[in-house]
This record gives C-alpha cells, sequence and structure tokens, in this order.
C-alpha cells in the first residue's frame, strides 16, 4: 500500500471520507470511501452513470437497509459537470447546484448547506462532509455541539500538484458514541496516474488489521483535467464488481 493513505490506514473505523486534491499532471482529483459497521450501512454500493457523471450510493439489499435509515444511507455521493461536488449526503445535490464558473468554493459551500446541519442519527450525530472543485478547493465540515448547536467549518486547500486533503466523519478509533472528526483536515500524497490506481489504493487502505472486522463498504475515484475529460471509477465490496 502507497504510504501516501497511511493516516487512514491508521484510522479503524473512519465512517465516510472524503479527499479531494490534485494529481502529479494537475488534474483535479476527487476521492470517497464508505466504512459501515450496521447490517443497513454494509448492504450498499456505488454505482456511476456515466451519462449524468454522477456516483450513487445504491442498496445491495433494499429490507436490510430499511433497517436503518435509508434517507441517510442512498444518494449522489459524487456529482460532476461545471466542477465537481462530493460529500456524505443528499447534501451533494445542492452543492452541485451552487457550482458555477470562477466561482469562490468556499462560497460555493457556505451558500449550498447554510440550511444543513449534522445527522439525526443520535447518539453518533454524524456529521455532514462536503467538499468541491471549482475556481480551487473546498471542504466543509457540520458537526454537532455540545449544546446542540451546528458547528461549521470551512477549509480551503491550496492547489499543489500530487497533494491533497482529507476529511472524515469520525476520528478513526471505534467506540459507542462515535467521536466526530475533529481539527485540520489531514494531508494526503496524490501519486497515482489515474483514477483506477487511486481507488484500489483507497479500498486497500481501509483494509482492517489482522483479526479486525472489516467495515469496507465502497470508494470511489474521480479525475478530470482542464480540457473536460472526466474518469470516474469505484471499488465495490458487496453487490457489484468493480468498474
Amino acid at each position: 500500500m502507497s504510504i501516501a493513505l497511511e493516516n487512514i490506514k491508521k484510522m479503524v473505523y473512519p465512517g465516510r471520507v472524503v479527499i479531494i486534491g490534485k494529481s502529479m499532471q494537475m488534474e483535479n482529483i476527487v476521492m470517497y470511501a464508505i466504512t459501515g459497521r450496521s447490517p443497513s450501512s454494509q448492504a450498499r454500493r456505488l454505482e456511476i452513470d456515466e451519462e449524468e457523471k454522477i456516483i450513487f450510493v445504491k442498496p445491495t439489499d433494499e429490507e436490510t437497509l430499511k433497517t436503518g435509515n435509508p434517507d441517510l444511507l442512498v444518494y449522489p455521493a459524487v456529482i460532476c459537470g461545471d466542477g465537481i461536488a462530493v460529500s456524505n449526503g443528499k447534501q451533494t445535490v445542492d452543492v452541485f447546484k451552487n457550482l458555477v464558473k470562477d466561482a469562490h468554493p468556499v462560497e460555493v459551500l457556505i451558500k449550498a448547506l447554510r440550511d444543513w446541519e449534522y445527522e439525526p442519527d443520535e447518539p453518533n450525530y454524524t456529521p455532514r462532509i462536503s467538499g468541491c472543485i471549482t475556481n480551487g478547493l473546498g471542504l466543509n465540515i457540520l458537526k454537532r455541539a455540545k449544546d446542540g448547536s451546528v458547528m461549521r467549518s470551512f477549509f480551503e486547500p491550496p492547489s499543489v500538484a500530487g497533494k491533497g486533503k482529507m476529511i472524515a466523519t469520525y476520528t478513526g478509533v471505534n467506540v459507542n458514541p462515535l467521536p466526530s472528526f475533529c481539527g485540520e483536515p489531514q494531508d494526503v500524497e496524490l501519486p497515482w496516474v489515474n483514477a483506477r490506481e487511486a481507488v484500489d489504493a483507497l479500498f486497500e487502505a481501509l483494509e482492517p488489521q489482522p483479526g479486525e472486522p472489516d467495515f469496507r463498504v465502497a470508494a470511489a475515484a474521480v479525475y478530470a483535467d482542464e480540457e473536460g475529460s472526466i474518469s470516474m471509477q469505484v471499488h465495490n465490496r458487496h453487490g457489484q464488481k468493480s468498474q
């Protein structure tokens, strides 16, 4: 496994993961991963709509999915067009709607997410994590404060060849309730030449240590160059062969 994802490998249970950055050739890169502890979270896969340039989270088993909250479990994870939007929920649509040419990425996220808050899944209150690439890179996390209010953090990572930033929903420890991700986005190296190499590396990085449960569900990677060429790849553990 590449040392580029060593920080993710140390996370026993990260929940959902968002990575944005630039390839060595300065292509835009978005990566997304899902891990899950419950049967409903595991009963999912990532599916590519090549025509619409969307990566959806879809169920592998409708009945198992219903044991959780389908409204929080099924959504468009990545949408590509005039920029790229990514998130761990239905807020992806609102982020994408605000992607206009030359828009400032943090301004996009502030506007798109002003009516959103953390997920209502007591006791974890899973954060909503989102990112976009427009005229730059933007990341956001919405998480619950101790008094129940919403803490909104926005970040504008630099555009550097072969570098990116990562946020997750949780800190990586597998306890109850799950502690929300905290601090600044983490540095990630992005050495891969294409989306297939990237998605396979991300899925491998989430592999558990010997004797530990495998929480992996799926991973995705998107590479987009300045000419508008977009490559989308997914790696699923359940329900569908990787694309």
